[in-house]
């Protein structure tokens, strides 16, 4: 009796698979593509003396013959071992070449992975709508909440925002403004479509003009039906309220047939607008003649574009008049379409 449990204590020791007295080593950057500490024990053996065999690297590893065997099955199901030929036993891939590999196939499993959580989610919010469809429309309330989930939308954008921007803007602008700076750095489509009495603020102009320059494609229609921001056409917020004072709430909108309705009446309404164009090459207009083209194809008043240049109407229509006459334009309609032309708009 004593003979046998000795020999049982003694080979608990040495059996990694029987080891419940040691304490958890820490994780091991192998266990990041798959391979568990006692693999990454028997791999290094076989680097260690690729011609020991199975019962050399089991005396290396402190394993029974039986446990390393198992283990380069595994190993060789995961790439990093080349199976016996005429040559010879197993053999180390190297390193190198076997890790890369299993580097890239876990990242294209984390891949489809995150794709199945993508349609899974779909189906969660779709059956939590069926459940509950008061869960379809958050209401929220206050400046501050407002800026909160706005930020947060922002962050979660993948794709696209969209978004229809009219007066009145009861917020400050600048924090919109990094927010949308930083999509744009991330690569992020961001489209506008602006009001153009939006535009009759030289402080939204400049903005408009400072986003298009930073990758922002814009465009202007008379008016537009509501402030909107859709996101990868799954959330949109829509403002609800607003009070002289400052106060105001929005809705928040996941997907839905509604957020669905909502991207067809933003697409619906850029393929309407007019582009708000950048700064043409230099040379090819003067720096007023730039600013009274991209004035006029945002689709402003004579009156709005004169407070803009600082002019009378009436240096405004001359001037307007002799860039048709420029482009042999008999009409301001056939002026933009020549300007656009030129590449101007």
């Amino acid at each position: 009796m004593v003979n046998t449990a000795h020999d049982t204590a003694h080979a608990s020791a040495h059996d990694p698979a029987h080891d419940t007295a040691r304490p958890t080593p820490a994780a091991s950057p192998w266990s990041a593509v798959g391979v568990s500490a006692f693999d990454e024990l028997v791999y290094r053996s076989i680097l260690h003396q690729p011609d020991a065999g199975a019962a050399g690297w089991a005396l290396l590893t402190g394993a029974t013959p039986a446990l390393v065997h198992d283990s380069c099955d595994r190993l060789l199901a995961l790439g990093l071992l080349q199976p016996p030929d005429s040559m010879g036993g197993l053999r180390a891939v190297d390193p190198r070449v076997a890790i890369r590999a299993l580097i890239r196939r876990r990242e294209t499993e984390s891949e489809l992975l995150a794709a199945t959580a993508d349609e899974m989610a779909t189906a969660h919010e779709a059956g939590l709508l069926r459940e509950e469809p008061s869960r379809l429309v958050e209401v929220v309330s206050g400046e501050g909440a407002n800026a909160a989930r706005l930020e947060e939308l922002y962050a979660r954008a993948e794709q696209e925002v969209c978004v229809f921007d009219t007066p009145p803007y009861l917020a400050p602008r600048t924090p919109q403004l990094d927010l949308q700076s930083d999509l744009l750095s991330r690569g992020i489509t961001y489209r506008t479509v602006y009001a153009a009495t939006a535009l009759e603020d030289p402080d939204v102009l400049h903005h408009a003009w400072k986003m298009v320059e930073l990758g922002e494609q814009a465009r202007v229609l008379p008016s537009v039906p509501v402030k909107l921001l859709v996101v990868d056409g799954r959330r949109a917020m829509l403002p609800l309220t607003a009070s002289e004072a400052g106060g105001y709430c929005a809705a928040v909108v996941r997907h839905s047939a509604v957020t669905e309705a909502l991207q067809k009446l933003f697409d619906l309404a850029w393929q309407q607008a007019t582009p708000l164009g950048q700064p043409v090459g230099e040379g090819e207009l003067s720096e007023g003649e730039r600013t009274l083209t991209r004035l006029l194809a945002a689709g402003m008043k004579d009156e709005a574009v004169a407070r803009h240049l600082g002019v009378s109407l009436r240096t405004l229509r001359r001037r307007v008049s002799e860039l048709q006459d420029r482009l042999g334009a008999a009409s301001r309609f056939q002026l933009g379409a020549r300007a656009a032309q030129r590449g101007w708009l």
